[in-house]
This record gives structure tokens, sequence and C-alpha cells, in this order.
């Protein structure tokens, strides 16, 4: 049965009615045991993660004591997981803060996720144990220094095969998790076939270097870097055998363009959260600003962006779970659900008035960490043209 909701009664003084900010109790789509989970996964990245993001993200550093307690908490799904209920997660997590939400995306949803579906019976049995502990953490290196959106056709790092290795050399740029993973999934071009293919390289083959992107002005605690390849020479079985063309990243890609999505919806919540509490307890002409129609509008703007967004993901989590969801799809959540995230952090900024740009108040963070999640996974324009292109059927990208 769902998870059955009462309507709240009217809030006593200070306190907030809603506080999930769930309107629409969309929460009653889970089961009661995934209710349950939602909860404590919730309670754990409001309790651990938010507290410790804005000292960090202003010292752009990674808060590695998180990650034993990341693993305890077990987040990162089983076959058993709803895909809703795996959003809904992705969406708290990043509602604590986007940038370790950021780092476990790109290290589960991404390196993980390639072993589990690509990669060979032995580079399972060997890394998976270790990648679900946090033990080991993985990256994956797929754009690079000049090439971005049209990677698929612009990729220049290459990989050679000699005997029983192959042989990578190239640049990489923009790798979260790149300066301190234990392994990093290369995409590289094939020289015999220039097919582009995936390559597990540990990050302590001679060759390779890793070097931090400093001055970042959003996801500051993620740990982007440049990676070198110089002559990097692995074993014939760091090859990952799913991957014979750009093709089979497709799956991964798509996953990925998901949960940026959820994402972003948990991005609109996080800013909603730290404008309502500071708007009930911000005093301006001898009373709270929450009583003034104009904050009061506002709020209403930022939830109601942030509902549209959440009830877009519900039903792509239907999609996913009937095997119909495509990257059109994916790519219309990702446009649309980040439009209307940029919008509700520069509302949320406005509420908090002058204090919405110091991190002390925690709104310029979520403001200048909304501009990543706008970027990344597919820039906005690229998406766009997906969506375009699947209603036109014309590709503007010839």
């Amino acid at each position: 049965m769902p998870h059955s909701h009462s309507v709240p009664p009217h809030p006593a003084s200070g306190q907030l009615p809603y506080p999930d900010a769930d309107l629409l109790y969309l929460q009653d789509l889970l089961s009661p045991a995934e209710y349950d989970k939602l909860l404590t996964a919730r309670a754990f990245f409001q309790s651990e993660v938010r507290p410790l993001a804005i000292d960090y993200w202003n010292r752009a550093e990674f808060p590695f004591e998180l990650l034993p307690k990341i693993a305890a908490q077990r987040i990162g799904g089983a076959a058993s997981m709803s895909h809703l209920l795996g959003g809904l997660i992705h969406m708290e997590f990043a509602r604590a803060d986007t940038s370790v939400s950021t780092f476990y995306g790109v290290h589960h949803e991404l390196f993980r996720a390639a072993i589990d579906q690509l990669g060979s019976t032995d580079q399972q049995r060997d890394l998976l144990p270790a990648l679900d502990s946090l033990e080991s953490i993985g990256a994956f290196a797929l754009t690079e220094p000049e090439h971005g959106s049209d990677i698929s056709r612009g990729m220049t790092t290459s990989a050679r095969r000699e005997g029983d290795e192959w042989v990578l050399n190239g640049v990489k740029r923009w790798i979260g998790n790149g300066t301190f993973a234990d392994y990093i999934l290369i995409w590289a071009r094939d020289e015999a076939d220039q097919q582009i293919k995936g390559f597990i390289v540990e990050s302590s083959r001679r060759g390779f270097t890793a070097e931090p992107i400093l001055n970042k002005a959003s996801v500051r605690i993620i740990q982007n870097a440049n990676i070198t390849l110089d002559n990097v020479r692995i074993p014939a079985g760091n090859w990952l055998p799913g991957t014979r063309t750009f093709r089979d990243t497709n799956a991964l890609l798509l996953d990925s363009r998901v949960w940026v999505s959820w994402q972003a919806v948990g991005q609109q919540f996080a800013a909603l959260d730290v404008a309502r509490r500071y708007a009930a307890d911000r005093q301006q002409f001898g009373r709270p600003i929450d009583s003034f129609q104009l904050i009061q509008d506002q709020l209403a703007r930022m939830l109601g962006n942030a509902t549209l967004s959440v009830s877009l993901m519900v039903q792509l989590a239907r999609l996913q779970e009937t095997g119909r969801l495509s990257m059109d799809q994916a790519a219309l959540a990702k446009s649309s659900i980040t439009d209307r995230m940029r919008e509700t952090v520069a509302l949320g900024r406005n509420i908090l008035g002058g204090n919405g740009i110091s991190t002390d108040f925690e709104m310029a963070k979520i403001f200048a960490d909304a501009e990543a999640i706008y970027s990344y996974e597919g820039s906005h324009q690229i998406n766009t043209l997906l969506v375009g292109r699947a209603i036109t059927g014309v590709s503007a990208f010839e």
C-alpha cells in the first residue's frame, strides 16, 4: 500500500506546514518500505552532509571522512529499488549538497555502472565490492580540452594495442573525482578501427598525471582534474569488453542525464528550504518578511517550479520502469528542469537580499552550484537540440 498522508493542520507560529515541501503528496507513489528508506536517506544527508558542505565548499576541499558514512547508507540502489525511489534519493542528496552528490553520481552512476553493465566477469568480481564500499573510487574520463559536445566525433585520445597491452595517449578535462580516484575509465579512440572504447586505468600507472582544476566558482567540493596520458600502458584485460563503439556509452549517458535532472530538482528544493526558513526568521518593518505578499509570491513561484520539475521526473521514472525511456525524453527533462532551476535559485537568492551573496547563509553556494548542473551532462543548448530533432525530424547538428 502507498504511504498515506493526512492534511496538515494549520501550523503553530514558527512551524512550517509541509516541512518537506511536497504539496502534491508525490511520495504517496512509494511503498511504506520505500518511503522509510527515503526518509532515512534524507535524514542522513541533512544531518551529515549539509552541515559540512559550506566549509568544505569555501575551502574547495573534499570531506573524505564522509566516505564510510555514505557507504554505510547503501544508497547505491539494488535490483529491487524502483527508479522513482532511486531518483528521489538523488534529489535528496543534491538537496543537501550538489558537490558531494556529484561525486557520488560520477562514482556510482558512471564508473561503477560501466563496470556492472559493460565489464567482464573478472572486472566485476575484482572491482565491484570495493567500489560499493567506497574503499575504491572511480572516475569517468570522456571530455577533452577541445571536445565536449562533439566528443563522439572529435575525440583525440588514442589507444593502441601492442601485444598483451594497450598504450594510451591524450588529455582529458573536467574529470570529476579525477584527483583522487583509484580507477579512471578512459574513453579513447582505438587506432586499429577508429572506434571509441573504454579502458580502466589505475591512477598509479606510469605516465598518468592528474592536475586539479582550480579557481572554480561552482561545485567547489568535487575535485575536477585535467588528466594527461603519456604512453600509459595497461594490460589487455583492462579494456571494457562491452565497449566496441561510442554507441555502447548511450545507456550510461542516458542514466546520468536522468540523475543530473534529479539533481536539478534537488537544487530547487534546497533553495526553497533556505529561502522560506530565512523569510520566517528575517524581520523587516517590524515583522517577518514571509508575511509580505511579494515574498510569498516568490516562494510560490519557487515551489511551482520545483513541483513541476519533480512531477516530470516521476513520469521519467515510470518510463524507466517499463524500458521506454529514450535520450529524447531525458534531454527534455534536463533542458526544461534546469531552466526552471535557474529561475528558482535566482528567486531564492533575491529573497535573501545582500545575504544571498554570502555563503554564510548557504544560498550563494546553492545559486553558484546550479550553474554547473545547467552545463554538465549535456549543455542546455545540446539538450534542446535533441528535443528539437525529436519533434521535427531534422537534425541541427549536421
